[in-house]
């Protein structure tokens, strides 16, 4: 049997697999035109498979043969070879138009033809002796050249050149068999036991605050068995804590922890995971799906669609935005599933202002400043200390148990602490008593379909999320209010609200480690960071679904590449949870592999002495920052030790330093300003923040496109600017000055100051700051670059930004 075969004899469930309940997926109609007429990811216009991209073949290599200790055979029968005249007859060859089209007939393209060319060209000038078949070829042919009666022709040779080029690219003589198993077109035929069953499948849709999960985790408790799936930790602790006090035992599973309802750690029949772990094989009576618009999450969306189509329950309930309600009844319909929708209203009144803040003396009891930016958080919050008030803060790597704390003190109507800083982590996973949102800008990173990281207004959808939390039903405010800190963004902010929620298109797909194992028989020495792009690039999928972006497992595939792993090892290290922008954690991964690799157990002493435990509280912004990337070590340690029980086997100790951490760096968060005044005085600690894109105040570009299906979308204007640390602001009147010059001798207004913030020598912050200075200094100077903004000096300003 063929090597390219066998493997797969293990593939019924993914390519070829008959549904037991509800027909075959394949054998039912789409319910829309649309639908159809979908393009799928590697399938031509005509059905026919679409060619790979060969760029990311990469040839083994293939050394020519030494001095044989045999005798050459082919000498022996014929004569030995003239090189020179061999190498005459090899580019005669490769010139040749029906050898170019016989090697694209057998999946040499031009890029291929070429690198086989030359591989075998080298292989055949610098082998001492080659095959005795090959050499009497080109005898003949080198005999032959330039007579009526050839002995031999050029084209003789394709043979063997094909053979050749096979050996370099492997992926040739199993091309077909690759597109297999990285057919994605069918993925409910994945899930045998979820087939097996009809499934009753409930939509809650709403906004915000409208009660939609609430009546699904009702169904949850009431329930003799159930799974809820939610996208953080936070939402499954919340689930596991109102569960227990419910009386209703439940256990709660995320990557990092296993907390059972029962002393003697038998499972419950009920619980409460990230949607990552849920179970696709235990049979529930009840799921519950949570935030199911996540499906099109370009990184995590193929936890959703898994979620969807594998929960092996009786009754799905999905919550989320009615904007996933069309996608999730299309996929449903290739189950033989129908879905039933039920929607919510917001429970209470959400009023969106007709006027911005503008200084943050107008501040009152229970407002909330959304940033998007760890800068601007540091920033907001130390302005809001110089008015004499206290602020809880909260941004996305914080540890869990911090964002409670803060969100406790927050809520707590005895805490003098009455105003709250934070980024749109709060959006979910948090119950907040917050009065009144205000955008401190409606600008954040976001990553496009290619991967590409770029600036953008944020979406309605996202818009909704974030103000949806003022006012939230039971708390002290009956209604919530939303605005905006600049004048100039309230009106945008209001087309935003007011714009329909995008609806979800296409659910998520990632390969799975079955299928990535089986690419890794049939190429052997390929990389895994090549085996996934391979993947990708032969991968079809049809207009419900897209592969999810891969880019953070290709980096740290890249990263551990080095390192003497199985594949199936190296495969977990690459889709261990961390953020490849914390150099420190990238570092303490490699490590962990390293040690991994030798067979050497990480122990608790091994991590306390790389981690130079015991750590003091911080003294500045730097330190709290690495406070917080130890603690994503922790979890780090604590993921690998759930897969890998024997070589991180301290978990119980690891989970006791990572609790002491936490309070450390709450501390540390509650004197968040002391912190960032200690940076703007120590040299070289302001600038520690890892962020891709520091947020400031952009303005929209209003210039609507429309794509090739007719709707409009919007261009953003973006700049991805590098923050400057307190330290440089100090400087910033002499700063100023050279500014002021160099726009006189311009004569463009404020097209320096865009200049200065492309390459990251002021931010939007500063520049306000400077202009309020400039304003008082020269009270009759024509340098303006926006509006008159509040600061610390003067928060009564009214001037209109010019455009």
């Amino acid at each position: 049997m063929r090597r390219c075969a066998w493997p797969l004899l293990r593939l019924p469930a993914r390519a070829g697999l008959v549904l037991r309940h509800g027909g075959a997926a394949a054998a039912r109609p789409r319910p829309s035109a649309a639908s159809s007429s979908s393009s799928s990811s590697s399938v031509g216009g005509d059905g026919s498979a679409r060619a790979p991209d060969t760029s990311l073949f990469v040839p083994v290599p293939l050394k020519p043969v030494g001095d044989a200790a045999e005798e050459d055979v082919g000498a022996e029968l014929t004569r030995p070879l003239d090189k020179g005249e061999v190498l005459k007859n090899l580019n005669k060859f490769y010139k040749r138009k029906e050898i170019q089209r016989l090697g694209a007939e057998n999946g040499l393209d031009a890029r291929l033809f070429h690198q086989a060319f030359i591989s075998f060209r080298k292989y055949i000038i610098e082998s001492s002796s080659v095959s005795a078949d090959l050499h009497i070829i080109l005898n003949d042919i080198c005999c032959g050249a330039g007579k009526v009666c050839l002995l031999g022709h050029v084209d003789d040779l394709f043979p063997f050149f094909l053979r050749h080029a096979k050996q370099i690219f492997p992926m040739l003589d199993c091309m077909d068999d690759l597109r297999k198993i990285s057919d994605l077109r069918l993925p409910p035929n994945w899930y045998p036991d979820a087939r097996a069953i009809q499934r009753k499948i409930i939509f809650h849709a709403g906004p915000t605050n409208s009660g939609k999960t609430y009546h699904a985790i009702q169904r949850f408790l009431s329930a003799k068995s159930g799974i809820y799936c939610g996208p953080l930790k936070l939402l499954a602790h919340e689930i596991f804590q109102k569960s227990n006090d419910a009386k209703v035992p439940c256990d709660l599973v995320t990557g990092e922890e296993r907390v059972y309802a029962n002393e003697d750690a038998r499972q419950a029949p009920h619980v409460a995971c990230t949607i990552e772990m849920c179970s696709t094989n235990t049979p529930y009576e009840v799921a519950v799906i949570d935030e199911i618009q996540m499906i099109r999450d370009p990184a995590r969306g193929w936890a959703w669609t898994r979620a969807l189509l594998g929960l092996c329950a009786e009754e799905i309930h999905v919550c989320g935005e009615a904007a996933a309600i069309d996608l999730v009844t299309e996929l449903m319909y290739t189950t033989g599933e129908e879905v039933e929708v039920r929607n919510y209203k917001r429970l209470t009144p959400l009023t969106v202002l007709d006027y911005a803040l503008e200084s943050l003396d107008n501040l009152r009891p229970g407002d909330c400043i959304v940033c998007f930016s760890k800068n601007d958080i540091y920033s907001v919050s130390r302005q809001i200390e110089a008015r004499g008030l206290e602020c809880a803060v909260i941004y996305g790597s914080l540890p869990p148990g911090t964002k409670l704390e803060q969100a406790k003190k927050f809520n707590n109507p005895d805490d003098p602490c009455k105003i709250l800083v934070a980024t749109d982590a709060i959006g979910m996973g948090l119950n907040l008593c917050i009065r009144r949102i205000i955008f401190n800008s409606i600008v954040k990173p976001t990553i496009n379909e290619k991967g590409e990281k770029e600036i953008d207004s944020i979406t309605t959808s996202q818009a909704l999320q974030i103000a949806g939390r003022a006012g939230r039903y039971g708390s002290s405010f009956k209604q919530g209010e939303v605005t905006t800190m600049h004048r100039d963004d309230l009106m945008q902010l209001k087309e935003i609200l007011s714009e329909p929620v995008r609806p979800v298109k296409a659910a998520g797909l990632h390969p799975t480690p079955e299928q990535i194992e089986m690419f890794a028989y049939h190429l052997p020495d390929a990389t895994l960071s090549n085996l996934i792009d391979i993947f990708v690039s032969l991968s079809q999928v049809d207009g419900l679904y897209f592969v999810c972006n891969i880019d953070d497992f290709k980096f740290l595939a890249d990263m551990i590449q080095h390192i003497p792993l199985n594949l199936r090892s190296r495969y977990v290290f690459c889709t261990a949870p961390l953020n490849r922008k914390e150099p420190f954690v990238c570092t303490t991964l490699l490590k962990f592999a390293r040690q991994f690799s030798r067979n050497e157990p990480l122990t608790f002493d091994w991590l306390c002495r790389h981690i130079k435990w015991p750590l003091a509280a911080p003294k500045n912004i730097k330190e709290l920052v690495h406070l917080e990337a130890v603690h994503d070590v922790f979890d780090l340690y604590l993921w690998l030790s759930y897969r890998f029980m024997d070589m991180f086997p301290d978990a119980v100790l690891v989970r006791d330093i990572q609790k002491k951490l936490d309070d450390i760096i709450q501390v540390g968060v509650c004197n968040i300003t002391k912190l960032i005044r200690a940076s703007a005085a120590a040299p070289g600690t302001a600038e520690v923040v890892s962020e891709d894109f520091p947020l400031s105040r952009t303005k929209r570009d209003t210039r609507a496109v429309s794509d090739h299906h007719g709707a409009k979308s919007t261009e953003a204007f973006s700049i991805p600017v590098e923050v400057l640390g307190e330290r440089r602001a100090k400087n910033s009147k002499a700063y100023w000055s050279a500014v002021r010059q160099e726009d006189m001798k311009s004569h463009r207004r404020g097209s320096l100051a865009n200049r200065l913030l492309r390459e990251g020598l002021l931010t939007q912050e500063m520049l306000r700051q400077l202009e309020s200075e400039w304003q008082d200094q020269h009270r009759n100077g024509r340098y303006g670059l926006g509006s008159k903004r509040d600061d610390q000096n003067s928060s009564k300003e009214t001037g209109r930004k010019k455009k």
